[in-house]
């Protein structure tokens, strides 16, 4: 009877410990609009809805090529590729504070900031039916760059509140 008590309350102790959630990592989780899935009891950092631009990324990639101004430099020295902007999308929809994350060119990191400035009519991103600012990464296309995909980085911190 000893060794069963004794069997149980192993196995009940075990059980517990395989219950706890993993230590934090300090890393950045990166939600992929087209990857979310709605959490019965999601994080308070985390967004129930991403934001989206008006008609997709598709949309977006019709944006750049009617909006990018190719720079001269860039043509002539047969750079192509992509420049990846981080920028928030506020709670009314609009960007702000675009940033350059990974660079292409002194001229083509111009340019990005530039069309990624005129960007607007986001939907915003929701938590419990109220917008919230987040912050996304927006590759921009310059030359032979393929196709684009939009990354969700973090959610911004609330105006007023310190970290």
């Amino acid at each position: 009877m000893k060794i069963l008590f004794a069997t149980l309350a192993l196995l009940a102790a075990g059980t517990a410990q395989a219950q706890q959630p993993a230590p934090a990592t300090g890393q950045t989780i990166v939600l992929k609009p087209g990857q979310m899935q709605v959490q019965r009891n999601p994080a308070a950092n985390r967004p129930d809805r991403a934001p989206v631009y008006p008609g997709g990324e598709q949309a977006m990639g019709l944006f750049f090529l009617e909006h990018i101004n190719y720079p001269a430099a860039a043509k002539a020295n047969n750079i192509s590729g992509k420049v990846l902007v981080n920028a928030t999308v506020n709670e009314d929809g609009s960007i702000s504070n675009p940033v350059v994350a990974q660079s292409l060119s002194p001229e083509c990191d111009a340019e990005a900031l530039r069309v990624v400035s005129l960007l607007s009519g986001w939907q915003p991103a929701m938590r419990r039916g109220h917008p919230l600012p987040v912050l996304v990464q927006l590759p921009v296309p310059f030359g032979e760059a393929g196709v684009m995909h939009v990354e969700q980085v973090r959610r911004q911190p609330a105006r007023g509140r310190h970290q």
